[in-house]
């Protein structure tokens, strides 16, 4: 049986993702072979020569990622802290710029010192994936997630139960408008930390294909601005808020500070804070209930 060594196969791969406009090449045929023979990225270079079928495995699996078929959606999976979350059509591919507001959401909730199981809300849950990494790293917390799309809520209940299964605090799930002003008022003045990755592209931003073309677009635009639901969003935040809880909205980067402003105008709001990303770009804004 003849066998092919992975070497060559990797750099024949990164070659068909570069010439394709994929922007991570070498991560993304890394990640592909990994997942096809079931290790570990990082112990790709000690894998086994590959079968004529594990070859050919491989090559259709680059051949519809140099399409710019999303990464994650040929993978079946996304990260999110220290967890892994199912993700297909029909719901947002979780992005490693939230990992930042998931961070903060840990450094506060640790800083806060609570002396009762924290309450945590996460609005626009999309596939669960804030909700259920705080979840997973706060077990003593009770974490509520929304979600208005069937689709995408139909991912946050299967990764709700994936997480269960391995043994996680189970959340508790909502179909419902994050921007409804009776929204959870059973939550009213009790919460100690509110996330958000809403809608915030602006209508008329230029998108890559994975995004654009296979992304929904309910979970993408947010009007001409990229503020339609994080506008409505504000007084319902203020509201689930104890005095002295905190609230970060992830946001499109050319209106961190318009966010800042919307939450300085509502008056009820302390220690408003623009938090950039990874990048240098405005990636999130953070504020206290005062």
């Amino acid at each position: 049986m003849t066998r092919t060594p992975l070497r060559p196969a990797l750099a024949e791969a990164i070659e068909t993702l570069r010439v394709a406009g994929v922007p991570s090449p070498r991560a993304d045929a890394e990640q592909l072979a990994a997942h096809m023979l079931s290790v570990d990225r990082s112990r790709l270079l000690l894998a086994p020569l590959l079968t004529a079928e594990q070859l050919a495995d491989y090559r259709a699996l680059v051949a519809r990622r140099a399409q710019r078929i999303p990464l994650q959606h040929l993978t079946g999976c996304a990260a999110m802290g220290s967890i892994e979350l199912e993700v297909g059509p029909g719901v947002f591919v979780p992005r490693p710029e939230t990992e930042l507001l998931f961070a903060w959401a840990l450094a506060r909730l640790a800083a806060a010192g609570h002396d009762h199981p924290p309450i945590v809300v996460d609005l626009c849950t999309g596939s669960g994936a804030l909700a259920l990494a705080i979840a997973h790293a706060r077990p003593d917390a009770a974490v509520h997630a929304v979600e208005l799309d069937p689709d995408a809520l139909r991912w946050a209940r299967r990764n709700a139960d994936l997480r269960i299964a391995a043994g996680d605090t189970p959340i508790t799930l909502y179909a419902d408008d994050a921007t409804d002003p009776g929204l959870l008022t059973e939550l009213d003045g009790r919460v100690d930390i509110l996330v958000t990755n809403p809608p915030y592209i602006p209508s008329g931003a230029q998108l890559a294909p994975e995004v654009a073309e296979h992304d929904p677009r309910r979970a993408l635009f947010a009007g001409v601005d990229g503020l339609d639901v994080i506008r409505p969003m504000i007084p319902v935040i203020a509201r689930l808020l104890r005095p002295g809880g905190a609230a970060a909205i992830e946001h499109d980067d050319s209106n961190g500070a318009q966010v800042a402003e919307l939450l300085a105008a509502d008056g009820g709001f302390a220690d408003i804070a623009e938090h950039p990303d990874l990048a240098g770009k405005p990636r999130f804004v953070a504020a206290v209930r005062s």
